[in-house]
């Protein structure tokens, strides 16, 4: 996983005032829950005393309990109260639960995983779905590595395979392109042009003009994923990572040509059984694929139609890098100030 970035980790319905919800995300155990103004918390799922389980506890007021001994830890996961030593007690400073800075909007919770020196802004959402749009979702778990599931996504050419009978109709298995567009250094846009054989070799993307269409692919690190369908249709994912062989994939229908009340909601959530339906015809795939964890360097002969999946691996890994040098450039610091108290 890529450090020091903004996740969607959950969505904002999967966790209600007074209940912990314990998960599983970038392979830590962690908890999130609300306090008394439905303020979410995500922290490490581990009382420091006796290793239980914060999420097996409960919420009292804007503290979350652990139920073995009853300890009590703030948001910041600070330790107020430690009950056998009398409530008035001073509690110890060591007796503190990790907590990640969490943000919730556009009905998910993100986290920022990762070292949080300074200000690390807010997580990036696309602009364009604005409050005319409405949604149907599904959560569905992959038994893959969230890198696998991103990229399955920025695959075109294996749409009229897997999907023959779905989204993939019509016998287009010749892609010329792709167009790979970066907006930014943490953002990409995918355009192609699929088509029947006929005889005609693909043609890369500087032989001809993009497509003038709207529909497009777009990613933005580290783990959401756009189908700009058209104006008034998209369909939006989430690659939330459990741990380095499961990914929870959040899957969103977006419309704003139907607004009234019921029939809004039937065409929601009957598009998004089509939806899960094509995305179980690409997880039942996705699941085969050896080595598990994408790189740059695994062994596949790629193609050029792989394009996309070429940029989002490079950059992935610039991320990687610039995190671990991040954390480097923590420890020489942290071990220098050891040297100067000492």
């Amino acid at each position: 996983m890529i450090r020091n970035q903004w996740y969607a980790i959950l969505e904002s319905n999967e966790v209600h005032r007074g209940k912990p919800v314990g998960v599983t995300r970038m392979g830590e155990k962690l908890v999130a829950w609300r306090d008394s103004d439905g303020k979410v918390t995500v922290m490490v799922d581990r009382c420091p005393h006796r290793g239980v389980a914060l999420s097996a506890g409960a919420v009292h007021g804007n503290n979350i309990w652990c139920p073995f001994h009853g300890f009590e830890f703030d948001a910041s996961g600070r330790c107020t109260v430690i009950p056998a030593n009398g409530r008035e007690a001073p509690v110890p400073k060591a007796f503190q639960v990790r907590t990640y800075p969490a943000h919730e909007a556009h009905g998910f919770i993100f986290i920022y995983w990762g070292e949080a020196d300074g200000e690390v802004g807010l997580p990036r959402w696309f602009e364009d779905l604005d409050d005319s749009f409405s949604y149907g979702s599904a959560r569905d778990p992959w038994q893959a590595h969230y890198s696998r599931v991103i990229e399955n996504q920025l695959d075109v050419p294996h749409v009229p395979f897997i999907h023959h009978n779905t989204i993939g109709r019509g016998g287009r298995t010749v892609m010329d392109g792709p167009w790979v567009e970066w907006q930014g250094p943490d953002r990409f846009f995918v355009r192609t042009a699929m088509r029947p054989e006929d005889g005609v070799p693909a043609r890369s993307a500087k032989e001809m003009a993009p497509p003038d269409k709207p529909f497009h692919l777009e990613f933005m690190f580290p783990n959401l994923w756009q189908n700009w369908i058209s104006d008034k249709v998209r369909v939006v994912a989430a690659f939330a990572p459990v741990d380095e062989e499961n990914t929870m994939l959040y899957l969103r229908f977006y419309q704003n040509f139907m607004r009234t009340p019921g029939v809004r909601g039937f065409i929601n959530s009957t598009s998004m059984i089509f939806n899960t339906i094509v995305a179980r015809q690409d997880r039942r795939v996705v699941q085969t694929q050896r080595p598990m964890r994408s790189d740059l360097r695994i062994g596949e002969k790629l193609i050029p139609g792989d394009g996309p999946i070429i940029a989002y691996r490079r950059r992935r890994q610039e991320l990687i890098d610039a995190a671990q040098q991040a954390a480097d450039r923590n420890a020489r610091r942290a071990g220098a100030l050891a040297i100067e108290v000492n």
